[in-house]
């Protein structure tokens, strides 16, 4: 049995309320982060292109590609919570570069120039995944030379521009939570469902290798602990997941059924997946698609090694378990497919 946990309420919580700023709260994760901050009692801005439309918070729009817009969303915060990214399998380099790295770049400066002492960078794991299996590990370094495809290498460039900044009056804190999905979800779930609906859905080789995920409701009050205990977790990187390993192949089926979708029912050896993936990103490159490509390297490597993490050390220091397990979360999703 889980326990529901609506808003964190710990010490730190309890003795200073913060001014947070939260970016890209137009996101799954955002949203979610930034509800749970308001409902602990801290005063919220969010900053994204398109209004978030969070109940108790501000919205301050732009990008993170305008240096004014982002002074003017700092100013007067103690705190941010960055998630806004360039976040898809495919696209120029150029692009995650301007938004992952130089928009983190921008963030970071314009905090410290407004006097923020508290932030939470929120990377990835695949910041540290160099194409083999990742088995009961914690957070390695960030590898962005070594780091699979142009998000996952932009991601890890922009952690340690974060954490090169972690200093006595500047506490950052990296969480790189590994595969968030809840209802409302646009990338994984949405995807899985839609592709699981049209039939375009396989498990490589047998789905049998176990992943982690983290469902959005823990992903989210695992930020707001790392918020609220920066100044003791800070210069670290932590993993985030339910620490419920399951096969690949059970995890998308669980969801794809969860929303009225056919589970998969067909097997591609990995070995031709990667080389599918290369091709088809070869054709992107010259002709790219209106949607994201149905199968590159990157996700190929994804779908066919194994990716689980120890989770001991993440939940010492952030003083955090996740409240809703993996079952339950099956089941919210499900009732979300019913309710719309």
């Amino acid at each position: 049995m889980s326990r529901r946990v609506d808003a964190p309420a710990t010490a730190e919580a309890a003795s200073r309320r913060l001014r947070v700023l939260v970016t890209g709260a137009s996101g799954m994760l955002g949203r979610r982060t930034a509800e749970r901050l308001v409902a602990a009692g801290h005063d919220v801005r969010t900053f994204q292109r398109r209004p978030a439309g969070v109940g108790g918070a501000q919205d301050s729009l732009g990008s993170l590609t305008d240096p004014e817009a982002v002074t003017r969303a700092v100013e007067g915060r103690d705190a941010v919570v960055h998630l806004a990214a360039k976040v898809s399998v495919s696209g120029p380099r150029q692009e995650y570069e301007q938004v992952n790295v130089e928009g983190t770049r921008t963030l970071l400066a314009a905090a410290r120039a407004a006097g923020v002492r508290r932030f939470v960078q929120v990377s990835s794991p695949s910041v540290a995944h160099t194409g083999g299996s990742l088995v009961g590990e914690e957070a390695g370094p960030a590898q962005p030379e070594h780091a699979r495809g142009n998000y996952a290498r932009t991601k890890a460039a922009a952690e340690l521009l974060a954490l090169e900044a972690d200093g006595p009056d500047f506490a950052v804190v990296a969480v790189r939570p590994h595969l968030v999905w809840g209802p409302g979800d646009t990338q994984l779930v949405a995807r899985i469902v839609e592709r699981a609906r049209a039939g375009r859905l396989p498990l490589l080789d047998h789905g049998a290798v176990l992943v982690d995920s983290v469902y959005v409701d823990n992903a989210a009050d695992a930020l707001v602990a790392a918020l609220e205990r920066a100044p003791q977790a800070h210069g670290q990187a932590l993993v985030v997941t339910n620490g419920e390993p399951r096969a690949i192949g059970d995890l998308i089926a669980g969801i794809s059924l969860a929303a009225g979708a056919p589970a998969p029912a067909w097997r591609v050896p990995a070995r031709l997946a990667k080389v599918a993936g290369g091709l088809v990103e070869a054709v992107w490159a010259v002709r790219p698609g209106r949607d994201e490509p149905p199968m590159t390297r990157f996700l190929a490597e994804q779908l066919s090694t194994a990716h689980w993490f120890d989770q001991r050390r993440t939940r010492e220091v952030l003083r955090w378990e996740p409240a809703v397990s993996i079952d339950e979360g099956v089941a919210r999703l499900a009732e979300h497919y019913r309710r719309t």
